[in-house]
């Protein structure tokens, strides 16, 4: 089938469409009829994904199921995956359901709400499956409008100032990687991303008022595509809109905000950066490890500070990117697999720890730690499984945190033993920020009136952390099931970057000679 992936791509645009022309009021059962379509819809559409999934062949590097056709007045609409992006399809089609699932207790403006959710799945997976320029612009910039709704009209009591500051940091930063698209269309005669994949960017030194530029149009590019992917993750120090936008958004806004949009800066490191720009990588990759180490230290240490639990994991979230963007650039296949790795580990893990704190908000309207303790008397099985995620954060061997911390760290001594030795403390940071939450909420005795009547989890949130436990302990178990398949996609991307370095090579030789 050639359609694919613009079917798991627009699905959740149809439900949507479905749920506006369709559902009317805000009664009882309208509210129930609109999560039960919008979590038919998310789960038809990782039906499809699986599809996609079954045809796709591991052992091919290049991109599969492409579609390609006119679009919008000459543009291309070019759609494909390889190893690294199939995998990141999937974890969008595979969190969705779940996300739907923690918005059952929601009861303002349901339909909205689930409209706004199924239109950014849609925008997320054309990220992923994108292969035109222009077009990957459009999914890339269109997904924080959902977003910026969801944090803006369901968030905390400072959600507006939340949501602002969150879309405001990263259309700044998007708008220099437009101007960078532009520059290289004119460069290249093409938006096609697979012919701009073969194509050489200019690496000689310019001179622009008076600044000499090594590396010349490749830097500025590289410099242009960091400012969108930096903030996107995010990268110390334009990471300070996650913490505001996490503590605002409601618990569904802040899985899908740390499970997937984070992962597209990543994503778009390894689809632009290191392929298109190798020099300019290599010649930038100590200011990346740079600020990887300074993210990787400082925000753990300033996530024990914290006494909101939601602020607390969403600094952990920037330390634990600060280990994929020191893979990435560390440009060696431990550090590349370890990067992927993370952050679909990571895509997991962070996903279940706000839907943990979900679970207690939801009885008691706080995410303060001090309100809490003892909770393990009366909630076991919410213990067990807050244990499970803080043990995975930690990367406890056996957990799929532990193989992505492995993998990136062997890749950053492979090339740079000294950032490898600072990250590494990160390691040991994470435990105890992560314990001393856990004995904070779940240990101790239980003394405070309110918590005496709590319950444990029920049903449908039992029902959430399965499939999610199941990920997490499988990859731990079992990474090759995602090191096979990104294996090929990851030879590939790193024989060209190491071909085009070889290449440049004599002529940085020629330079530093003059």
């Amino acid at each position: 089938m050639d359609y694919l992936l613009s079917l798991v791509t627009f699905l959740p645009l149809i439900g949507a469409a479905m749920l506006m022309l369709f559902l009317r009021g805000e009664d009882e059962a309208a509210q129930l009829n609109a999560k039960r379509l919008a979590l038919f819809t998310t789960g038809a559409t990782f039906l499809v994904s699986l599809g996609i999934l079954s045809q796709f062949d591991p052992s091919n590097p290049g991109f599969q199921m492409v579609e390609e056709r006119e679009w919008l007045g000459g543009l291309t609409y070019k759609m494909g995956v390889d190893g690294i992006s199939v995998l990141f399809v999937m974890l969008t089609t595979f969190l969705m359901p779940i996300v739907i699932g923690a918005c059952w207790t929601v009861e303002h403006r349901v339909k909205e709400y689930m409209i706004a959710f199924l239109v950014l799945e849609t925008l997320m997976i054309g990220v992923f499956c994108a292969l035109d320029l222009i077009l990957f612009y459009f999914f890339f910039e269109a997904g924080l409008i959902p977003m910026f709704l969801i944090v803006g009209i369901w968030g905390g009591k400072d959600r507006v100032y939340a949501a602002f500051k969150f879309f405001l940091y990263t259309l700044l930063g998007s708008l220099l990687m437009l101007v960078a698209m532009i520059a290289m269309y004119f460069d290249a005669g093409t938006t096609d991303i697979t012919r701009l994949l073969q194509h050489q960017f200019s690496y000689a030194t310019l001179e622009i008022a008076g600044w000499q530029i090594v590396g010349g149009v490749q830097t500025l590019l590289w410099l242009a595509f960091f400012a969108s992917f930096a903030v996107k993750m995010p990268m110390w120090p334009v990471h300070t809109w996650l913490p505001d936008a996490h503590v605002q958004a409601p618990t569904a806004g802040s899985v899908v905000l740390a499970a997937i949009l984070l992962k597209m800066g990543g994503y778009g490191f390894l689809r632009f950066s290191l392929p298109m720009f190798p020099v300019a990588s290599d010649m930038m990759a100590n200011f990346v490890f740079t600020l990887s180490v300074i993210a990787i230290i400082y925000t753990s240490l300033v996530a024990m500070m914290q006494e909101d639990m939601k602020k607390l994991i969403a600094y952990s979230s920037v330390a634990h990117m600060g280990f994929v963007t020191m893979g990435i650039f560390a440009a060696n296949r431990q550090g590349v697999d370890g990067a992927i790795f993370q952050m679909l580990s990571h895509g997991f893990i962070s996903g279940a720890l706000f839907l943990c704190v979900g679970v207690i908000y939801d009885r008691m309207h706080t995410r303060d730690i001090d309100a809490y303790g003892g909770l393990v008397i009366r909630m076991p099985i919410y213990a067990l499984v807050f244990m499970l995620f803080t043990m995975g954060n930690v990367g406890l061997p056996g957990t799929s945190g532990f193989v992505g911390e492995f993998l990136t760290l062997s890749g950053a001594f492979q090339a740079n033993s000294w950032v490898a030795f600072f990250a590494a403390t990160g390691v040991i940071l994470s435990a105890g920020y992560a314990l001393w939450l856990y004995r904070r909420v779940v240990f101790g005795d239980l003394i405070k009136e309110s918590l005496k009547a709590i319950s444990d989890m029920d049903r449908r949130e039992k029902a959430l952390f399965a499939p999610l436990i199941v990920m997490t302990l499988l990859l731990g178990i079992y990474p090759a099931l995602v090191l096979d398949m990104i294996g090929p996609s990851v030879d590939a991307l790193l024989n060209t970057y190491t071909a085009a370095l070889a290449e440049a090579a004599p002529a940085a030789t020629q330079v530093a000679a003059h």
